[in-house]
């Protein structure tokens, strides 16, 4: 026969006896052209396709708003990649978040970009419904090929009072992930509004406490008057483990370094990270901290503190590593220990500083010929954020309103999750 001429190339074990398949056996097996009535084993042919053929992927949705995206966002969707080998992360339309929760600060072509440069994410579904619907699930099923469906532990309510999984739940293919605490598309909606309410200065300290997480006797409830919480934010080693790549630069990598604040990070901060990334093999992102951001843009900023800032930086996709509370000036000595190869800047920025002749940031690498001015992709800012809020705060205080009683039953009825 054609297969005791071939060399042998691999094994299976059938029925406890090693069974030597030769290059053209493996080969006609594989294209389905085996003759029939060949097995061996005695009566009970055992396919020795088992021994080579692939496991399917476990794919796993997740959908959501992702509205003004932060960490937590990111979370989530690191916890649901880790239930499967494929995630599907449905978008929900800017339709269905007005009719469920109100107006979305960033629209769906923002929220978009956001969700697809997450590191975990492997395909994006747009418009998906806020509610899992039955057609909807027969097409995740048949279409996408999803095995489960993911959610975090806090109850998803439709206007209606029904639990918008409970179909998911039904068929018995739901599983549930911990809730990242600490931050929330409403908790960052109000601490923008505490800016809107009062320029005072007794405001600007709130907001500072807000920013760094500290606690305020006011809001000792678990809710302010704004409907959002206090942050909690606590950062750990584990949790920035868990986001970074935890690989370095190859021995002859080109380097690009790229430094701002990254507050409230949007599309605009993803779009510019991904031309910074294409220029070069690494990208390392520099992040200023809290005092150096608050001492250039005012007693108001950040709204993220610097760990809040770093993870959203790290979950990029686009992004290496990032220096945790980097300096603002890009010094010499910053350039040669970390190899760098080019420093970047985008044309959209909150300050003209990389423009200046004196107290420039930047007089180092323009000295040496290393610095580029990228065009940016989209003209998005943190004050455009700050100012969609502004401009339409007091739709954005009565959403953050009707969020505040379900925000404070999760945490009145909290108890421990495995697992994050």
């Amino acid at each position: 026969m054609v297969w005791e001429k071939e060399k042998i190339v691999g094994s299976c074990l059938i029925g406890g006896a090693t069974f030597a398949v030769g290059a053209s056996f493996l080969s006609l097996f594989l294209k389905g052209e085996l003759p029939l009535g060949l097995g061996l084993g005695g009566p009970r042919l055992v396919s020795p396709w088992k021994c080579f053929r692939r496991r399917k992927p476990v794919r796993v949705y997740m959908d959501g708003c992702f509205d003004m995206m932060h960490y937590g966002h990111c979370n989530a969707l690191r916890q649901a990649r880790a239930l499967g080998d494929q995630l599907v992360v449905g978008v929900v339309s800017d339709e269905e978040i007005i009719a469920n929760k109100g107006p979305p600060v960033t629209p769906l072509h923002e929220r978009m970009i956001m969700v697809k440069a997450v590191k975990w994410v492997d395909e994006v579904i747009p418009d998906a419904p806020y509610a899992i619907t039955e057609e909807f699930m027969k097409r995740l099923f048949d279409e996408y090929q999803i095995d489960y469906i993911i959610h975090g532990d806090d109850p998803c309510v439709l206007p209606d009072g029904t639990d918008a999984y409970a179909l998911a739940k039904k068929a018995g293919r739901y599983k549930q992930i911990k809730r990242t605490e600490g931050v929330s598309s409403t908790d960052i909606v109000g601490r923008m509004l505490l800016c809107v309410r009062s320029n005072s200065q007794s405001h600007s300290s709130l907001q500072r406490q807000f920013s760094h997480g500290h606690n305020s006797p006011r809001f000792e409830d678990g809710a302010s008057s704004a409907g959002t919480r206090v942050s909690h934010f606590l950062p750990t080693s584990r949790r920035i483990v868990q986001f970074s790549n935890g690989k370095g630069p190859g021995p002859d990598a080109r380097i690009i370094y790229i430094d701002g604040a990254f507050d409230l990070f949007h599309a605009g901060h993803v779009e510019i990270l991904r031309r910074a990334r294409e220029l070069g093999d690494f990208l390392l992102v520099g992040i200023h901290n809290d005092l150096t951001v608050s001492g250039k843009r005012g007693a108001q900023h950040p709204i993220m503190n610097l760990h809040e800032r770093s993870l959203s930086v790290l979950a990029c996709r686009y992004v290496d590593e990032v220096i945790i509370g980097a300096p603002w000036e890009v010094s010499k000595d910053t350039i040669t220990t970390f190899n760098i190869w080019k420093v970047v800047h985008g044309t959209v920025a909150e300050s003209d500083d990389f423009q200046k002749e004196e107290d420039n940031p930047y007089a180092v690498p323009k000295s040496m010929g290393i610095f580029e001015v990228l065009e940016s992709p989209l003209d998005i800012s943190t004050s455009t954020i700050i100012k969609r809020i502004v401009g339409n705060h007091e739709a954005y205080q009565k959403r953050n309103l009707k969020k505040e009683a379900s925000e404070k039953k999760y945490y009145e009825q909290k108890s421990f999750v495995t697992g994050d």
